[in-house]
């Protein structure tokens, strides 16, 4: 109603030239079709539609397209000679609107407003306005269909689904459903009508199987960037050895995220920031999150972000940054920010301005997007992005303490078809002290090697072999991460 009120609004302030950006031109000719058939006699405008392959037809009555007037500077002619009101809406005219004959014979009908009420509406995909016409055109901005909207959207689809199969109805998980209405937000008319039907035709009900599927076709619909990818396999905490405090907080947060019945009126979460040593499951866990909350993943390549062309970096990231919004609620997963965020040689001012519009992003951002986001080398890091506030929280990875090493190796046997309960487990988490999760499973993959050449089962003594071959990180960079640890004590919390 507020688009068809804002149409009407410019139709009443005789504005010659009307601009709509949208894929969608079935409906808004619909609209526009309803609009004049509502008017009375004296308010009445006949409206046309054009396209190149058939020319000019009436869209109020049914009469025959006027195929001599297929061409762009035909039909422009033939409006500009037409000494009655009316509304022409030119479909895809946008390859035409620079020619300079095109742009003066638009101009000549534009002059004539004030003596002859016409209006052209311009309906493409994009379209670049040449600057002579700009003073006498208002763009008008297609809404994407609201939460009662998509409500009606999907009831319509699932009355034509069973119109479709007579004596049955759709069957509706009641969550399912709400989270099918949640997860079309942010699509076109069209697409959301598409995915709808995806969702339902495909076995007569909505549970939340439908989801994934769901989520992965909207990506693939608004993604077109290329920095921003669709994690589809997303872990289970299950898999994660450790971060027993990370696990219970995140939980605490799962039901404001989700918006569930019972989070009351409570704020949701903004995201986390990990840090701490290479290996010990940050990324792991940024992965984890999304399967913790139920939610789709996306990560962010800020690398990908940077573009040699001046402003074509901050435009990538805000498009980026506007898909997650659409995606929500989600994760938004930014893995190893520092190499993003901090000084690029002769970069910088490009890093600055891709750093601003970030954490201008993060302060503003009022969809359920909670950015998780991993780090290395906290050196490297703005201090803008550390401070409080930007982040709920800040959490510290250590290296894994003897149980959750033990937790560790279980993890990566089981995942290998090994069973741990054959392996001593508490003799390797003792000859690990100092490696990472990332150590412990290289070693597992190397004495399955070893086993392997000896035509041998895997056993405890080649896993312990492998050990006592390392030198962890912690052993090479002793140093670096004694001065991270302490940079962590008192300004983070412990993951685990």
């Amino acid at each position: 109603m507020n688009q068809r009120r804002d149409l009407g609004l410019v139709f009443r302030s005789r504005t010659p030239i009307v601009v709509i950006e949208t894929e969608d031109e079935s409906r808004i000719l619909e609209m526009l079709r309803t609009m004049v058939m509502e008017k009375t006699e004296g308010e009445y405008l006949p409206l046309f539609r054009w396209t190149v392959t058939d020319g000019l037809q009436r869209q109020d009555i049914a009469l025959e397209p006027q195929t001599m007037n297929a061409q762009p500077v035909d039909v422009l002619r033939h409006i500009r000679a037409v000494q009655k009101p009316g509304v022409y809406v030119l479909l895809d005219f946008h390859p035409f609107i620079a020619d300079p004959v095109h742009v003066r014979l638009l101009k000549d009908i534009c002059l004539q407003q004030s003596r002859i009420r016409r209006h052209i509406v311009l309906i493409s995909h994009k379209i670049d306005l040449p600057s002579e016409l700009e003073p006498y055109a208002a763009r008008l901005e297609l809404a994407l269909p609201d939460e009662e909207e998509r409500v009606r959207i999907i009831q319509r689809v699932a009355d034509e689904w069973s119109a479709s199969n007579p004596g049955s109805r759709v069957q509706a998980d009641s969550r399912a459903y709400r989270m099918l209405v949640q997860n079309l937000a942010g699509l076109p008319h069209r697409d959301t009508e598409r995915l709808a039907r995806n969702a339902i035709w495909q076995d007569g009900a909505i549970t939340r199987s439908d989801l994934p599927e769901v989520m992965k076709a909207k990506y693939e619909l608004l993604n077109r960037g290329g920095v921003l990818n669709f994690e589809y396999d997303t872990a289970r905490f299950a898999d994660v050895g450790g971060l027993a405090n990370l696990k219970t907080w995140l939980s605490h947060r799962r039901a404001a995220l989700r918006r569930d019945a019972d989070a009351g009126h409570l704020d949701p979460p903004r995201g986390i920031l990990l840090i701490g040593i290479q290996g010990c499951g940050k990324s792991l866990a940024a992965k984890a999150t999304a399967g913790a909350f139920d939610v789709p993943l996306l990560r962010l390549d800020l690398g990908a972000v940077y573009d040699k062309y001046h402003g074509e970096t901050e435009r990538k990231l805000r498009e980026s940054l506007h898909t997650a919004d659409v995606m929500a609620p989600c994760v938004l997963w930014l893995d190893e920010i520092e190499k993003g965020l901090a000084g690029r040689g002769g970069e910088t001012g490009t890093t600055q301005r891709v750093l601003g519009t970030f954490l201008t992003w993060m302060a503003e951002k009022k969809s359920l997007v909670f950015v998780v986001a991993t780090a290395n080398d906290i050196s490297a890091l703005p201090p803008e992005l550390v401070r409080k506030g930007r982040f709920d929280e800040i959490f510290f990875v250590d290296l894994p303490d003897t149980s959750t090493r033990e937790a560790i190796f279980a993890i990566h046997l089981q995942s290998r078809a090994q069973e741990p309960a054959c392996f001593d487990t508490g003799a390797l988490a003792a000859a690990s002290d100092g490696f990472s999760g990332a150590e412990i499973e290289q070693a597992i993959v190397s004495a399955l090697y070893a086993a392997h050449a000896k035509k041998q089962p895997l056993a405890s003594e080649h896993v312990a072999g492998e050990l006592r071959r390392t030198r962890p990180l912690s052993v090479v960079m002793a140093e670096q991460l004694g001065g991270l640890r302490r940079w962590a004590e008192g300004r983070t919390v412990r993951a685990d």
